[in-house]
């Protein structure tokens, strides 16, 4: 049995009574989110590019890379692709998926798929009215490093940087 708790534009939260494998039946406060595609934009240079955006729930700017929700029939490819020009500018001549993951399997079931983009030119940045942001290039050894002082502690930018990184793929 499900009940909706709250729909909102993004996300919505319901109490789920579930039967678990063990047998034992629960009620679970569930998040259904549509899902959100991440971008790992990189320059022939091996600069990558962050942003240093304004997010109310984490308390003020933060680094991350490209990313934001899937639209209704969106493919993750597609949304990356739109995500990375109205964030930062750039269109990719190629993007390779590095991964998918849960931010939040213990409450959420929201996947972010991860690319790599690489053949960066240039496009046209439309932030919408609620996107607070400046674009940051960096050698890409300066973003990892910005994950082991703790200044980047955005989960879905920790694991795109670190797997472009340790896969060496740079350009």
């Amino acid at each position: 049995m499900t009940k909706n708790i709250f729909k909102g534009k993004v996300v919505t939260l319901n109490v789920e009574t579930v039967t678990l494998p063990n047998g034992v039946t629960v009620d679970l406060e569930t998040i259904r989110h549509p899902g959100a595609a991440a971008v790992v934009p990189m320059k022939d240079d091996g600069t990558v590019i962050l942003i240093r955006q304004f997010r109310h729930a984490a308390g003020g700017f933060i680094y991350e890379i490209p990313a934001g929700k899937l639209n209704p029939g969106e493919t993750p490819l597609a949304c990356a692709c739109r995500e990375l020009e109205e964030e930062i500018g750039y269109r990719a001549g190629s993007f390779e998926l590095l991964t998918s993951i849960f931010t939040a399997p213990g409450f959420a079931d929201e996947v972010i798929h991860v690319y790599r983009a690489t053949g960066l030119t240039p496009g046209r940045q439309q932030l919408d009215r609620d996107e607070v942001l400046e674009v940051i290039p960096l050698p890409l050894a300066e973003a990892v490093d910005m994950i082991a002082d703790g200044r980047i502690r955005d989960a879905k930018t920790i694991v795109g940087l670190q797997s472009v990184y340790i896969m060496g793929k740079v350009g």
